[in-house]
């Protein structure tokens, strides 16, 4: 089973993973970086995640770091060492295939931000490197964990790389940043010598589980919206954030995935730039975004709050192959008087239901509502609308309005909702 978000990202799929965990031997992460970050709240302890799949809660589990995801070691071993902590030590397996992300790649990832701000194309980068290491990935030059643990491979590579991104930085970005070579690659080594007992062939690993029974787990990060082919480019990542990006971000056939479930937030929210048709710049959108907290988990920057679009949700549900939903912050609507939903755009005189690829075009769209019945938070009874999370067990209990708003998402997709969350605990979960 795959669980991918839906939108831009920050959908609560860490909750959801977390959820569906319980019930599974392996989770694991396929695409991405440490640009992202999944918040979970277990046992009353928030736990902020980057790089380490939101299943790494749940001790019964076997951790996978898949080799569509580009790591930074430093922040891995953090990770490590704050579960530990905590009594946690995870049973990580990382892809021998996956690549690796040096402090050249943030220098550069910092450097190109700042010069495609002065020509208003920036999608706000988090700084982590993420993009320079797949440009390596895919220039043929980059640096994989296989490599790290082997002192001659690395060596070569590292003398290569570390020469190409230097003349990068200064021919092209005009950087003045020094970096110590000899610095950073005895760190290397020595993150190296910490992450080889975690370093495998995870392809063959998760083969051999799927054809003994094992129930697995395929996390993504990020949203469809994100996707560097699909997605509102080029306000994306630089990766597949969609299901198709298990079976290249891991090495798995397509048809060992039986299930793919959406996590829809009940609203939308993104950060970076590009057209949002939906957004909210009044005081709804910055109730919405304080009830929420609608910051960022890896970068702490307020996110961009807009109504649910189901023009973009609908592509979602295309290219993702949904099967199933899970609805995740509805508790923050709480109160309103109304809710909006975009079904279409309109652009000029053209009614628009799917997502244009033109920026020109989408720029351009307005969106067309429907307009729902708000659900308030006092009274105790379904009639009074209540949405008082300790007296709800079950989906009838759900105030009428909220389960009107909800159906109408499921008809107009035409995918089932499978859990509603209306908390950040994981006993918060409401299963349809």
């Amino acid at each position: 089973m795959a669980i991918v978000g839906a939108q831009w990202g920050d959908e609560g799929k860490g909750k959801v993973t977390d959820y569906y965990a319980a019930k599974t031997d392996y989770v694991v992460r396929f695409q991405g970086g440490n640009n992202a970050g999944h918040t979970i709240v277990h046992n009353g302890q928030t736990h902020k995640l980057h790089l380490l799949p939101s299943g790494v809660l749940q001790k019964r589990n076997k951790i996978v770091i898949g080799n569509g995801v580009v790591i930074d070691p430093k922040v891995l071993l953090e990770e490590l060492a704050q579960l530990k902590k905590i009594g946690l030590k995870p049973k990580l397996l990382i892809s021998e295939r996956a690549h690796l992300i040096f402090p050249f790649h943030v220098s550069m990832d910092e450097a190109s931000e700042k010069s495609q701000a002065k020509k208003n194309l920036s999608a706000l980068s988090t700084h982590r490197g993420i993009w320079p290491t797949y440009a390596d990935k895919m220039a043929r030059v980059g640096i994989r964990m296989v490599d790290l643990i082997n002192p001659e491979v690395f060596r070569k590579k590292f003398d290569l790389l570390f020469d190409i991104q230097q003349k990068r930085l200064k021919a092209i970005y005009k950087s003045q940043v020094k970096l110590n070579k000899q610095k950073i690659f005895k760190e290397y080594q020595a993150y190296g010598r910490k992450l080889k007992p975690y370093i495998t062939d995870v392809s063959v690993e998760l083969d051999k589980a799927y054809n003994a029974g094992k129930k697995i787990l395929f996390e993504g990060a990020q949203g469809a919206m994100l996707d560097v082919d699909h997605g509102v480019y080029p306000y994306t990542t630089s990766s597949n954030t969609t299901a198709g990006g298990v079976m290249s971000g891991v090495g798995i056939s397509p048809q060992k995935i039986d299930k793919v479930i959406g996590v829809v937030k009940a609203y939308l929210s993104r950060v970076g730039g590009g057209a949002l048709p939906t957004e909210l710049k009044d005081e709804v959108g910055n109730h919405i975004r304080e009830a929420g907290g609608e910051y960022g988990t890896t970068t702490g920057r307020s996110r961009r709050i807009g109504w649910l679009d189901l023009v973009q949700l609908r592509m979602a549900t295309r290219i993702n192959g949904l099967d199933a939903l899970a609805i995740t912050k509805i508790d923050i609507l709480n109160g309103l008087k109304k809710v909006k939903v975009c079904t279409a755009y309109r652009a000029g005189k053209k009614i628009i239901k799917e997502m244009p690829a033109d920026l020109l075009v989408y720029e351009r769209c307005q969106p067309i509502y429907r307009i729902f019945k708000g659900w308030s938070t006092q009274g105790t009874t379904n009639n009074q609308q209540d949405t008082n999370k300790s007296q709800i067990s079950n989906y009838k209990q759900l105030p009428l309005n909220m389960r009107k708003y909800l159906s109408f998402i499921e008809k107009e997709l035409g995918v089932p909702i499978e859990i509603v969350s209306v908390g950040a605990e994981r006993e918060a979960t409401i299963v349809k």
